[in-house]
């Protein structure tokens, strides 16, 4: 039995200064030393000094990966590059920096071709599994040592919604229309077999409901849905939704929608993936 916890990856501001420092930090001191001699670990703390971290906060291009209030991990981007990325060590085998990971290459596929980045001796295989390839060997003096390196590059992968599968996908409520009644509050879990799709859903002002339909073409879906909501009430309605891939390649629908009960009233709704991590 698996156990679904959900993850938010946010833009951290410059009040989340000493977070970010505090993980780049920790991460460094209890893993690095396995791999680098003493005067590269602290190479590597200076070179993810206060006044840098600072520096990219500032420009707005770094992002904590949190989990209500319970911060697990961060990355960077420049441009094409991806930089600091960082899991707290207790945190880590767990699959959060292949999220990260994921939430970064999404930010830069759209608007760039190909992704950089220089890789530590801890990071290299990971790379390495999700497709990237060294390009250039680097050597750089650290006192008397040398700190080893590579350059390394992956084609930015090309999504359309034609390769969408919504399987173990999580939405939560972004926008509604005052006679709705699906919330903030509300989460949808989504699955898929072939061109027919469910979610079960429930929070907010909704105690348990149910959708059920199909795609109607590669980026729209049509279904019915129903639940039951706080006042005991049965309310049941059709929805059509357009499938957008946000550049940080989560999923947004937009949904136009009518209850087939009460007043037949219309609204329009957006839902919005948040990003998930599945451990034991």
């Amino acid at each position: 039995m698996r156990n679904m916890d959900t993850f938010m990856f946010v833009k951290a501001t410059i009040q989340d200064l000493d977070m970010v420092q505090r993980i780049v930090y920790k991460t460094i001191r209890a893993i690095y030393p396995k791999y680098y001699p003493t005067e590269v670990v602290d190479f590597f703390l200076n070179h993810h000094s206060e006044d840098n971290i600072l520096a990219d906060l500032v420009k707005g291009n770094t992002f904590l990966l949190v989990e209500d209030g319970q911060y697990i991990g961060t990355g960077s981007i420049k441009g094409n590059e991806i930089n600091r990325v960082f899991v707290l060590p207790e945190f880590q085998g767990r699959g959060f920096g292949s999220q990260i990971m994921t939430m970064l290459e999404g930010y830069i596929a759209s608007q760039y071709n190909d992704i950089h980045l220089d890789s530590s001796l801890p990071a290299f295989n990971m790379y390495i599994k999700r497709g990237y390839q060294p390009i250039e060997y680097r050597e750089e003096l650290v006192c008397d040592k040398v700190l080893c390196y590579q350059v390394m590059r992956k084609e930015c992968p090309t999504i359309s919604v034609s390769d969408i599968n919504l399987n173990s996908r999580v939405f939560t409520s972004m926008t509604n229309t005052a006679n709705g009644e699906v919330s903030g509050d509300t989460v949808f879990h989504y699955y898929q077999q072939g061109d027919v799709i469910w979610a079960t859903y429930s929070g907010g002002m909704i105690t348990r409901g149910f959708l059920i339909g199909k795609f109607i073409d590669s980026r729209r879906l049509s279904f019915s849905y129903q639940h039951i909501n706080e006042d005991c009430e049965i309310r049941i309605g059709k929805c059509e939704s357009l499938i957008e891939i946000l550049p940080d390649g989560r999923l947004r629908l937009n949904e136009k929608w009518q209850w087939l009960d009460s007043d037949q009233s219309c609204g329009e709704s957006v839902v919005e993936e948040k990003v998930i991590v599945s451990h034991r």
